[in-house]
């Protein structure tokens, strides 16, 4: 039958190790509840201060129309539809220019945001923005400011205290921080005592630069959408609102650098011409003053008039060629594919116009792609490749407007030779007032050209609108979008809840004690033969005859399971023995004999711990004489046997004085006829041992019994020590070795439960200080 025993644990224990046991999982962390509920109301608790402590951030977002003016169907629009993501390049370049450092300057400066005030709240500090109180300019900082904050108290409308110091309102002042201002704003009149934090430009632009988000609405879309997380929704949206309105005039003062570099050139020329016409009217009216001539003839006035006709038109050919000198000079001079695009006043030529207009985009790409990469990176070499081929283009067709003017020109000038011919037939003084009239009117015509491209200049360049148009303002969300109270608290109550488990996880994991059956059948394939559970009743040592308890009903199993050792046989005499000392196996001994004489079976219990005996002093019996005695031949068997009071059929031989040597004393041959007479007199031998972890006594007893029960104790015992064990057991170094599982704490935080209890009304035995009744 003990085969078969042992054969059904075999199975027993298979299944345990691939079974997850989900009771025990629970019973083991459901015994520590009043911690995962005290963890969990701190956690809920900590929650509650950290949103206290945070500050809410707000989502601000806007969106604005890159338009594309390129989208015709010209030979070349139809060239460029073929690339499909030439829109996509441009929209990234417009990305990259809205995050440029140096639009966000701008904005930094725009809304002094290196300036933050602060008002002191109880469990944080809160920001003021547009509702602070004054306004401080910093007009010349020092290294100081940038160190602390500056501590402000408004004493009064006119006196303001920083830093324990006293300045003016509303002037400029000088301190150690450096040169500033500050003007009541009327906000927040209640607000007098507050905090001034003032950060390096470059600092809060580069926050700026990281903190906003700029993408594609889509793929194929050339809306931008814009987005800025802060503390303060108005500070954002003036942010977003701002940058767009930098962009804007950026893009605009790009467009109309040609216009402006072309208004320069006409006021230069109209300041020559107007001192030239000036002299020329002078001259007129001396000559005419001089030689008493009040006007020219008829046919003089003819000849003037066709004249005039002419130089008008030479005149414009002049104005187109050194026109034409001014862009082959630039074209010349700038190797690099960089600088201002020159004036293009008087050329008419729609080829040159728009390949000038071409140059002036690239050279505008050009220098926005320089504030963010160097001149090495490849996208800017293949600009200045476009640049080189377009002034390249531009080259070859000022050469042919320059051989097409040249051309005008000395035809214009044969005409006028031919007037001046005719002229030459007029009397001598009206033909010099001719030709000083003559240079009159072409000084005047001039004039009035250069006077009428100025204004047509002007109009353009006060029509520019910006190649971008907002499609929504910055808004903002009412509700912030971090902190989120709900998962604040979610993520705090699984921190709380996981505190405790992880704790109670690690010391399990580092307990290297025996915590369960299972730990047991692990390690070995021998049979647990009883399961005692923890008792705090330490006063009593003999359990047995405390009737119908837990701990009673498991020592009367054991007795019964006894019976099962040996079939048709029969087991007279048990050894107990253990690992190491205090895992109860005196304790076990003891009751189970008390046990057994309870059923009239006469029963006698050998202290055979020789060096560290423990029954007498439990039983409080004397032991002046006992073994040591009756093994070194002093005594006779009759004189060391002893009743136990108030047990009836139970015996007990004490082990008498402690001898210098224990091992020789039990292999002398007189313990053997002992352990012979005993049997012809007693029913149960029961032997307490010494443990086996520490000296051979408990091996060297092992010829006088029947089985030997190994005790090991619950979360006492190392689990290393049931190597051990079962290396005795696969030697079989003694007979019928079975375990005992001692002062097992049941169900709890143990994962550990008995049916003992159940059927008869046992409550459990589950305590927190340590016993010495089962040791």
């Amino acid at each position: 039958m003990n085969n078969l025993q042992n054969d059904a644990f075999f199975f027993h224990n298979e299944e345990d190790e691939n079974n997850f046991n989900l009771k025990e999982f629970l019973y083991k962390y459901l015994a520590y509840w009043k911690w995962f509920a005290i963890s969990f109301f701190v956690a809920l608790l900590c929650a509650f201060f950290y949103l206290k402590t945070q500050t809410p951030i707000y989502n601000i977002s806007s969106s604005i129309l890159i338009k594309d003016d390129k989208k015709g169907m010209g030979q070349d629009d139809m060239l460029k539809q073929l690339d499909m993501f030439s829109s996509t390049k441009v929209v990234d370049n417009e990305i990259e220019i809205l995050k440029s450092y140096s639009l966000m300057e701008k904005v930094v400066k725009g809304l002094n945001l290196q300036v933050s005030y602060f008002s002191k709240g109880r469990f944080k500090n809160e920001q003021l923005y547009y509702k602070s109180p004054i306004k401080l300019q910093v007009l010349k900082a020092s290294s100081l400011i940038y160190e602390e904050p500056l501590t402000v108290n408004i004493v009064n409308p006119k006196i303001i205290e920083i830093n324990g110091k006293r300045f003016p309102l509303n002037q400029v002042i000088s301190t150690k921080y450096g040169i500033l201002k500050a003007n009541l704003t009327g906000e927040s009149k209640d607000i007098t005592n507050f905090e001034i934090s003032i950060s390096p430009i470059e600092t809060i632009t580069q926050s700026l630069i990281n903190n906003i988000k700029i993408e594609p609405s889509s793929k194929m879309s050339s809306v931008l959408l814009l987005s800025i997380q802060d503390a303060k929704p108005n500070r954002g949206k003036d942010v977003l609102n701002k940058l767009v309105e930098v962009y804007n005039n950026a893009g605009l003062e790009d467009k109309n650098k040609a216009a402006a570099n072309t208004l320069i050139f006409i006021d230069e020329r109209l300041k020559l011409i107007s001192g030239d016409l000036t002299d020329v009217e002078k001259t007129v009216q001396n000559y005419k003053s001089q030689q008493g001539i009040t006007d020219i003839s008829a046919a003089s006035q003819v000849f003037l008039e066709n004249v005039q006709q002419t130089d008008n038109q030479l005149n414009q050919v002049k104005i187109q060629q050194s026109v034409l000198k001014g862009i082959e000079d630039y074209i010349k001079n700038k190797k690099e594919g960089s600088g201002t695009v020159p004036s293009t006043l008087g050329i008419d030529d729609p080829t040159m116009l728009k390949l000038i207009e071409s140059l002036s985009e690239l050279e505008t790409q050009r220098s926005r792609m320089l504030q963010m990469v160097k001149t090495d990176n490849p996208m800017v070499v293949a600009l200045d490749e476009q640049i080189q081929g377009i002034k390249s283009g531009i080259n070859e067709n000022i050469q042919t407007i320059k051989k097409s003017l040249s051309i005008t020109r000395a035809s214009l000038e044969s005409q006028n030779r031919q007037v001046e011919g005719m002229i030459r037939s007029v009397p001598v003084k009206e033909r010099q007032l001719v030709d000083i009239t003559r240079q009159q009117g072409i000084k005047n015509n001039l004039y009035i050209y250069l006077l009428q491209k100025r204004e047509e200049t002007a109009l353009s360049y006060a029509s520019a609108v910006s190649d971008s148009r907002t499609v929504d303002e910055a808004r903002s969300n009412n509700t912030p979008i971090k902190p989120v109270p709900k998962k604040i608290y979610l993520l705090f109550a699984l921190v709380g809840l996981a505190i405790p488990f992880g704790s109670i996880y690690i010391i399990d994991l580092l307990n290297d004690k025996i915590q369960s059956r299972r730990d047991i059948e692990k390690a070995t394939k021998a049979t647990i033969l009883g399961e005692i559970s923890y008792s705090s009743q330490e006063n009593d040592v003999i359990m047995i005859q405390k009737g119908r308890t837990a701990v009673a009903e498991q020592i009367r199993a054991l007795r019964t399971n006894l019976s099962f050792l040996s079939p048709g046989k029969g087991v007279q005499s048990v050894l107990f023995t253990s690992s190491m000392s205090g895992e109860g196996k005196s304790f076990i001994s003891l009751n189970l004999g008390a046990s057994l004489a309870l059923t009239e079976k006469k029963t006698i219990i050998l202290e055979l711990d020789l060096r560290k005996p423990k029954l007498h002093a439990a039983l409080n019996m004397p032991n002046e004489s006992g073994l040591s005695n009756y093994l070194i031949g002093k005594v006779e068997i009759s004189d060391i046997i002893k009743e136990i009071p108030d047990q009836k059929n139970y015996y007990i031989i004490t082990c008498g004085p402690i001898p210098p040597n224990p091992s020789e004393l039990l292999i002398n041959g007189r313990l053997e006829e002992l352990i012979i007479n005993l049997r012809s007199r007693f029913d149960y031998i029961i032997l307490d041992a010494p443990p086996i972890g520490l000296v051979t006594d408990a091996q060297i007893l092992e010829t006088q019994a029947d089985a030997t029960l190994f005790v090991i104790r619950h979360d006492y015992t190392p689990k290393e020590r049931l190597k051990l064990f079962n290396t005795f057991y696969k030697d079989k170094k003694f007979k019928n070795l079975n375990l005992i599982f001692n002062a097992v704490k049941q169900g709890g935080r143990y994962g550990y439960g008995y049916g003992y209890g159940y059927g008869y009304g046992y409550g459990y035995y589950e305590q927190d200080k340590t016993s010495k009744t089962n040791a």
